[in-house]
């Protein structure tokens, strides 16, 4: 197996609600474990939180989360973002619409200057998304 890298979002307590969110929008097989499942907290506060969660989507996309145990700091920002792109206009647009349409857009999805429809927007849990539908390329 080659190396692959997978987005890992860190959340506090919503990671089990965005992960079953997220696999409203791409569908396949997710898999979520608590800390309890792993013996991996004393913390009674945190046994059902998320201590591992991989969605698994039915075309190899995978996307991980954990809840952040509380000892842990936890700083949301806008220091990542994840990107979808590729030529299936009504898969991307599907996304797009689910993810934007309980989020914020922040750019339209619609045809940028190198010729393809882009657009990004942030979801209900913050994460932001960068979506490109390859089109034809701008005549040179």
């Amino acid at each position: 197996m080659s190396a692959r890298l997978n987005p890992y979002l860190g959340f506090r307590d919503t990671a089990k609600d965005a992960m079953t969110y997220y696999q409203s929008v791409f569908g396949g097989e997710l898999t979520l474990s608590t800390f309890r499942d792993f013996h991996a907290s004393e913390d009674e506060a945190e046994l059902d939180k998320i201590m591992h969660g991989m969605l698994t989507t039915d075309n190899g996309m995978v996307l991980m989360a954990a809840d952040t145990p509380n000892s842990m700091d936890y700083n949301p920002g806008n220091t990542f973002s994840i990107s979808l792109s590729g030529e299936d206009e009504n898969e991307l647009q599907g996304y797009w619409d689910r993810l934007a349409g309980e989020g914020t857009v922040t750019v339209p999805l619609e045809v940028a200057p190198w010729g393809d429809r882009f657009g990004m927007c942030t979801d209900k849990f913050g994460v932001a998304w960068l979506i490109n539908i390859a089109g034809t390329s701008p005549q040179q």
